[in-house]
Order: structure tokens, then sequence, then C-alpha cells
């Protein structure tokens, strides 16, 4: 990591992290008290399939405030639609923060196979602002933006602060 933040501070670009993450909106099973002998049932009404996903990135420059920009993307819940970002979507996404940054970009992502498609590889060999460098498998406490979506009580070791080289 630290060599790329090196690489971002010499070229004067954003070091920019993105992950992903999806949160049903069917709710959870909880428990809940009640008298002793009687067991409380909640009841859901209806079978909501509908989900959100979320896709962030975190943005750090020297000298500057870090910066969080995200996207939602609904699912309505219709077999036929699609639940996950394409890569057009990721391409939508580094361009906004392209835009909204000012700077040339250098993301540190993970290997996921759509973060990889030959669509999305064209797109960032066509242009000069933006620097591709993938994150090991299986690497969450590389990535500052797994901190978002766990508590702090659940995942501590995802919650160092980063510290731009």
């Amino acid at each position: 990591m630290a060599l790329h933040g090196r690489l971002a501070a010499a070229r004067g670009a954003w070091l920019v992290f993105k992950d992903e993450a999806g949160f049903s909106m069917t709710p959870p099973h909880a428990t809940t008290w009640s008298q002793r002998g009687r067991t409380p049932v909640a009841r859901v009404r209806g079978r909501s399939r509908r989900r959100i996903s979320i896709a962030a990135l975190t943005c750090y420059e020297p000298g500057r405030r870090s910066r969080l920009i995200y996207r939602p993307r609904h699912d309505d819940g219709r077999r036929d639609g699609r639940k996950n970002f394409s890569w057009r979507d990721y391409r939508d996404l580094l361009i906004a923060a392209h835009q909204q940054l000012g700077g040339p970009i250098v993301l540190v992502w993970d290997d996921l196979n759509v973060h990889k498609a030959a669509d999305l590889q064209k797109f960032a060999e066509a242009r000069d602002w933006l620097t591709i460098y993938y994150l090991p498998p299986y690497a969450p406490d590389l990535n500052p933006v797994e901190g978002i979506w766990f508590p702090p009580a659940t995942r501590p070791a995802l919650h160092r602060r980063f510290q731009y080289p």
C-alpha cells in the first residue's frame, strides 16, 4: 500500500479505495421480551426481495480532507433485473469521482470479476488520469472502505485510521 501511496503523491493524484456492499430490505429475524411461557411473535407483511447495493470510494490526498463518494443501486425485486453493479456503473462512478476530485486517480480495489471486465479495462487504459491496482485476494484489512460497512465491535481490525504515506 505504501508504494501506491507514494506513486499517487508523486503524481499529485488522489489515492482512492473502492468497495461495495449489499443490504437486504427484508428485516432480519430477531428476539424480544415477553411474559414467561409466551413466545413473542413479530409478523412481517409480505416477502420483500428488494435489496440495495452501495459502491463507495474513500479518497485521500496529502494536505486535503479525505472524501467519501458513494452510489446506491436499488433492486426492485424483479427476477429479470440486475441486482449488482455492472462495469458501466463502475465506469460512471469513476467519471463522477474524477469530476468531483478534479485530479488524477490512483484506484485500489479488490479483484471482483466485474472489476476485471474487458470493457472496463479498455475504459481505464484510454484514460490517462486513471491508474488501477488490485488488492490481493482476501485482504479486507488493506481496504479502508471496509470500515464503512462494519461497526467497530464486529471488525475492530478494519477500523484503523488510514494515513496517506
